[in-house]
């Protein structure tokens, strides 16, 4: 007998998965929220086992494959978790892409800034954060959020010499 489990399946939608469903806390505004969308994006996307969606890992069957139809009604899903995610004016420039892949890479593409422009921001803004009148915890979570944000670009150079991870 098999002991293959549907629910572990990325084809596989629960009763609570519903395209109305917001999988994020903060919607996309623009560039300036990107990577923590990003971030909170692939965690939620990875918990509902519908990463690869997006990745391309999983790609559109045929029409005449027996997957096509289960591979449809996720791509629909993901395309409507992803449109409640973001912002009117962002929603309303991507709700055409034709894939959940399409739609993803499109806003990766818009909103993703390079490198070294946001990781020289990061740093000034680590750099002159002040205490001033938060409390401690408020602070600190701030400043971890700052750092957390620019853990997100730094590298592990490649070599086997045990060098720390160093920021591009």
């Amino acid at each position: 007998s098999s002991s293959f489990d549907e629910s572990s399946s990325p084809y596989f939608l629960a009763s609570n998965d519903n395209p109305g469903n917001i999988l994020v806390s903060q919607i996309l505004l623009g560039a300036e929220n990107y990577n923590t969308w990003y971030r909170s994006m692939i965690v939620a996307l990875r918990a509902k086992n519908k990463l690869g969606f997006v990745t391309g890992l999983i790609v559109e069957p045929p029409m005449n494959d027996v997957l096509y139809e289960k591979w449809l009604r996720c791509n629909s899903m993901i395309i409507a978790w992803i449109i409640n995610s973001v912002s009117k004016d962002i929603a309303s420039s991507v709700i055409y892409g034709n894939s959940s892949r399409e739609v993803w890479m499109d806003i990766k593409e818009r909103y993703s800034q390079k490198n070294g422009p946001r990781i020289f921001q990061l740093k000034r803004e680590i750099y002159g954060l002040k205490q001033e009148n938060m409390s401690v915890t408020v602070y600190f979570a701030k400043l971890k959020g700052l750092w957390d944000e620019l853990s997100n670009y730094c590298t592990i150079p490649i070599c086997n010499c045990g060098t720390m991870r160093n920021c591009r």
